[in-house]
């Protein structure tokens, strides 16, 4: 298991779960991913960490009535100056969901949203840099923006975060755009104008690696969350798509060789 210690600049480093039952989460995602926990204390709010094998992967908080918002994940991105990205998020037609706010010791955080209303996080570390392990079973192994505006959202994330992005197909059935960062592809960008249900915005959606994608989904099953979408065989992957007990949706994916 290869330990990261930092994610590349403009990429994936970080994700949470903001839910409205803390403890039946830590139950569930410990139960289908083998997760244990670490509560960063009073002072953080009662944030939790949570590790795999003794490693960072993910955080957990209470979601509460002043958030105004449904359980959700959320995916953070790295930027070495969080102030001059946010500038650069309005500059280009986002908006701030939450100017950015100082974790004592840990970085440095803010919200917002792209252009199409999807949301996303931005982190500048301190001493927390972001999940330690990717790729593997219980870990993020990717993460997907399915847009209603495809070009808009591709080009706002080349100028905000600066990606190197690869067109992969570019027909009306399938339009697909990924990052790269050094030789890693880390994320893609779906063309979800045809598929998204109606009130549903353009969103992030996060990968997580299992070992058996339909023995995963089983205890998934068997343990409040729901399957979505069935596993299935793809190009990249046999996929497939759940919900955890309070709805909070999530994709899993098999491990690439």
């Amino acid at each position: 298991m290869p330990i990261r210690d930092g994610a590349p600049l403009g990429a994936p480093c970080w994700i949470d779960l903001t839910t409205s039952d803390v403890d039946r989460a830590q139950d569930f995602y410990g139960t289908v991913f083998g997760w244990t926990y670490e509560s960063a204390g009073p002072e953080y709010g009662g944030y939790i960490n949570a590790a795999k094998d003794g490693h960072r992967v993910a955080g957990l908080m209470a979601n509460r009535p002043e958030f105004q918002s449904p359980d959700n994940w959320a995916t953070y991105f790295h930027t070495a100056d969080i102030n001059a990205t946010m500038s650069a998020v309005t500059a280009a037609g986002g908006s701030v969901c939450l100017e950015t706010m100082a974790v004592p010791a840990k970085g440095y955080m803010s919200l917002a949203t792209d252009p199409s209303s999807a949301f996303f996080g931005l982190w500048q570390p301190l001493e927390h840099r972001g999940f330690e392990v990717i790729g593997e079973a219980g870990s993020p192994v990717w993460h997907q923006l399915t847009t209603r505006d495809h070009r808009a959202a591709v080009d706002f994330y080349r100028e905000v975060l600066g990606w190197r992005t690869e067109q992969v197909s570019d027909t009306d059935e399938f339009r697909y755009t990924t990052a790269w960062f050094g030789d890693q592809q880390l994320l893609g960008v779906m063309d979800g104008s045809s598929c998204l249900p109606e009130g549903v915005t353009s969103n992030w959606t996060i990968f997580f690696g299992a070992e058996d994608v339909d023995k995963t989904l089983q205890v998934i099953a068997d343990n409040g969350g729901a399957v979505v979408r069935a596993a299935e065989d793809t190009p990249y992957g046999r996929l497939a798509a759940a919900t955890d007990p309070t709805g909070v949706i999530f994709n899993l994916s098999s491990l690439q060789g």
